[in-house]
């Protein structure tokens, strides 16, 4: 049987889905919540971005922005998080705005919002009292920063702070920086690919009951469950994760060395990887020595093995190092900036970068034979389908226009 080809392309707009006729109404901001439509709009649901009236925060997070410095667009930071969706204004807060939601959620199977917990309640719309008697059939999903109920429930909570509380700073860095942030937004992301299944899962569950559900997405949860394998070692051994740097608690050698040509990472994971790394080094005497026989003999010793193996390393040229070991089933690679990963053929080949029509974004990694997902649509303009989506629900022009008038449904965007 042979291997199905790789999409090597986002496919046209009118390819289907696998999420073809799920319809998601995304009151969400900021992130975990777009990244999880996202998802889900690259794999065909029908995602309807609802706004407040000033657009979602990000829209301004910039600089760089889309457009000109006359004609100033969507920040990156916007774009990057958006596409595949179409755009409407709710001021919510307005009684009207609040009846368009509910004419909306008729034929909606996914509500998807980050509102502080509380707010949605305050507002009627909350999902045991309001929504699902109303919508039996409707899946609720909330991110928020701690959950709604325990010693931090409805507190806002934030990316960085979440990974300086759960754990994930104190074993990212080294003695010398202390505690750092990682880089990207590891617990927001996560948040959202976590959303993404627990919707899913929501989905699947309803062929069989025919019942909607809650599903209560926490950046605290989240970002706890990204602590292995440092938690499971606090379980076992009692003792307090410490700073890692780039090494491995548990694996030895894990860490960058410098070759003639720039910096490698090198991961070694079996003794059998192990003997043949140093063989092919040209240092087999290593393989013998007692001090690095087993990968529990090498973290011991990992004071008196790195300076070995850096001068082995050292002379030789990395990217050409790392292609022959790769080769091996040695998983060991060049330290590239993202502009070199960005522009690099297996990206290509992997199509894990989208471009038309003046955008340009990560492609999605989920890659499926018959059911591609891939760029259906640009990140939208604030309220760009308004009128689209409200003339579907049903509302006449007239209706539409004293929605204006009222406030409820027009943008407000500062310049």
């Amino acid at each position: 049987m042979t291997e199905p080809s790789p999409n090597t392309c986002p496919p046209p707009s009118r390819a289907a889905g696998a999420l073809d006729g799920v319809r998601i109404l995304d009151l969400s901001r900021v992130l975990g919540g777009p990244y999880c439509t996202m998802i889900l709009g690259d794999h065909g649901a029908e995602i309807i971005k609802v706004e407040p009236p000033q657009g979602d925060d990000t829209r301004g997070w910039g600089p760089p922005f889309a457009g000109t410095d006359t004609e100033r667009g969507d920040a990156s930071y916007f774009i990057g998080v958006n596409r595949n969706k179409r755009s409407m204004v709710l001021d919510l807060s307005h009684e009207s705005g609040r009846a368009v939601l509910l004419r909306l959620l008729e034929e909606a199977d996914v509500l998807v919002e980050n509102f502080k917990p509380g707010t949605m309640e305050a507002w009627g719309l909350g999902y045991e009292h309001d929504l699902a008697p109303r919508f039996p059939r409707l899946i609720h999903c909330r991110v928020s920063g701690f959950g709604g109920h325990g010693p931090l429930g409805n507190l806002p909570g934030y990316d960085a702070v979440l990974q300086a509380m759960s754990g994930l700073m104190s074993v990212n860095g080294t003695p010398e920086t202390g505690p750092l942030r990682i880089g990207t937004p590891i617990v927001d992301l996560a948040t959202g690919l976590y959303a993404t299944i627990g919707i899913l899962m929501a989905l699947h569950e309803r062929r069989r009951s025919g019942l909607g559900q809650y599903v209560d997405m926490a950046l605290y949860d989240c970002a706890m469950s990204l602590l292995h394998p440092h938690a499971a070692n606090y379980f076992l051994d009692g003792s307090r994760p410490r700073l890692t740097g780039n090494t491995h608690p548990n694996v030895t050698p894990c860490d960058k060395f410098a070759t003639r040509s720039g910096e490698i990472f090198v991961v070694i994971g079996t003794d059998r990887q192990f003997r043949r790394l140093v063989e092919l080094l040209g240092i087999p005497a290593l393989a013998a020595d007692p001090r690095f026989a087993t990968n529990s003999d090498r973290s011991r010793n990992r004071a008196a093995l790195y300076p070995l193996l850096a001068e082995a390393l050292a002379r030789h040229d990395g990217v050409a190092l790392s292609r022959t070991l790769l080769a091996e089933g040695l998983p060991i690679g060049p330290i590239l900036g993202m502009d070199d990963a960005l522009g690099a053929d297996h990206t290509h080949a992997r199509s894990m970068v989208y471009e038309r029509d003046g955008y340009k974004g990560l492609g999605t990694p989920i890659k499926l034979s018959r059911t591609p997902g891939g760029l259906r649509r640009t990140p939208p303009a604030l309220a760009e389908h308004a009128r689209e989506i409200l003339r579907e629900a049903g509302f006449a022009d007239t209706d539409m226009d004293e929605l204006d008038r009222a406030g409820a449904t027009a943008p407000r965007r500062a310049r």
